[in-house]
């Protein structure tokens, strides 16, 4: 497949190792952090395409607009329109029903850009773990550390329900991930985490 071998051309070339644990074999919400950079999204591409993984992704719907929304979608993209977001949850559910294998990505910490102060708190977004339980698919946790110079795929989680808990095996796994900007990365942590007194 053309994709695999731009792949392997990329890794052969490249400053960064993949380095990962074997693919997912069933649809599954592939978390992309920490996401600092867009070249995140390049890497994320690289690492799918090299491992042979097809990959959704949601976007804003103006990135799909014009001339931009034949090749965003041919690169897995999923438009989302604001007012109706829970239209993608029946979308990845009827994706799953159809009995399509992919990983959806998504990029829980939100914006790339300046974050606020230091003490004030930032949150991941909790959109990743609400599609996974409702879909029933699991997480796969995917990296970038820079302190390394490593990327790729970590290990396939099935979510409890139990919110704490499961946050703290995801911020156990990112622990010492630094992202390809350090100074943007964000804590893997859920509001609903504080709102519950964790």
């Amino acid at each position: 497949m053309i994709r695999r071998l731009l792949a392997r051309v990329y890794w052969f070339f490249s400053r960064w190792t993949l380095r990962s644990e074997p693919a997912p074999t069933r649809p599954t919400v592939l978390i992309g952090a920490p996401h600092t950079s867009n070249w995140d999204f390049v890497l994320m591409l690289a690492i799918a395409w090299r491992l042979g993984i097809p990959i959704r992704w949601l976007g804003k719907a103006s990135l799909f607009a014009g001339w931009r929304g034949p090749i965003m979608r041919a690169l897995g993209g999923i438009p989302v329109q604001r007012d109706d977001a829970s239209r993608v949850v029946d979308e990845v559910v009827g994706r799953v029903r159809d009995g399509e294998v992919f990983g959806l990505v998504v990029t829980p910490d939100g914006t790339r850009g300046t974050r606020g102060p230091r003490s004030e708190a930032v949150f991941w977004k909790s959109g990743f773990y609400r599609i996974a339980r409702e879909t029933g698919m699991p997480v796969t946790l995917g990296y970038v550390d820079r302190t390394t110079m490593t990327t790729g795929l970590g290990p396939t989680m099935s979510l409890t329900g139990d919110v704490a808990a499961d946050m703290d095996r995801i911020r156990a796994f990112y622990a010492d991930k630094a992202g390809l900007r350090p100074e943007r990365r964000t804590e893997p942590r859920l509001q609903s985490e504080t709102s519950a007194g964790s």
